[in-house]
């Protein structure tokens, strides 16, 4: 691991599997779904049905539970048909909403690593996804008191940070991005000449998946959030 140069002065945190977990519970509903269309359709197929969807939506919905229970909801109009029953329909919405409450389960060690980081560095967090869903996960995570700044981003491109550090004020040299995604939390902002740290998550978005590797001189990958601590405290 290398010492994190002194000219960074804020440290980007993404929200969902890096702050707290997320990807377990759609990928839960998800199963939910699919099982509920097994008399209709084989799973392989209603599971890429699915994503296609999603895909989709991207452009008018965005990302979040919303956006997704609606796609659950059209992928089982266009698998059912017109047998699609008030009752069926009615369990997909629930899958949704009880995805809403879920709990705010913490990553391990991370109010540790917040706690310190926050006496030498300004932190913010960069996410993406339904707005109010983030900022009630935000608010029941109890780390609201360690930010400076909490920004909800319509998805997480070169252009979509750069306009966020411009509103900010932010020098992208000055920054670092930890995030589980490389490619929402670490390409872009090696573009854009930042500083980025991947910290994989065991649960992963087939969206978020990328083939390349990165060696990029202000790239790191590193196992937990408590390593952080190694490289970014003087």
């Amino acid at each position: 691991m290398s010492k994190l140069p002194q000219s960074v002065d804020t440290i980007a945190f993404d929200a969902d599997d890096t702050l707290w977990v997320n990807e377990v519970f759609f990928a839960e509903a998800e199963k939910e779904f699919i099982a509920l269309m097994s008399p209709y359709m084989d799973e392989k197929k209603a599971h890429d049905l699915l994503f296609q969807q999603e895909m989709k939506n991207l452009s008018d919905l965005g990302f979040g539970i919303k956006a997704f229970t609606i796609s659950m909801i059209e992928t089982a109009m266009t698998i059912v048909g017109d047998h699609l029953s008030r009752d069926l329909l009615q369990k997909i919405i629930a899958i949704g909403k009880d995805m809403l409450h879920k709990p705010v389960e913490l990553m391990p060690d991370i109010v540790e690593v917040l706690q310190a980081l926050k006496n030498q560095y300004d932190l913010i967090v960069l996410t993406k996804g339904d707005l109010l869903d983030q900022e009630r996960k935000l608010e029941k995570s109890g780390l609201v008191e360690y930010f400076d700044h909490f920004q909800v981003m319509s998805d997480k491109k070169v252009e979509n940070y750069r306009g966020v550090f411009s509103n900010l004020g932010l020098v992208p040299s000055q920054i670092l991005m930890i995030g589980n995604s490389m490619k929402s939390d670490v390409l872009p902002l090696l573009e854009l000449g930042a500083h980025a740290i991947h910290i994989p998550f065991h649960t992963v978005w087939k969206y978020e998946h990328v083939e390349e590797d990165c060696e990029h001189q202000n790239f790191q990958r590193i196992k937990s959030a408590k390593e952080l601590l190694d490289i970014c405290m003087a």
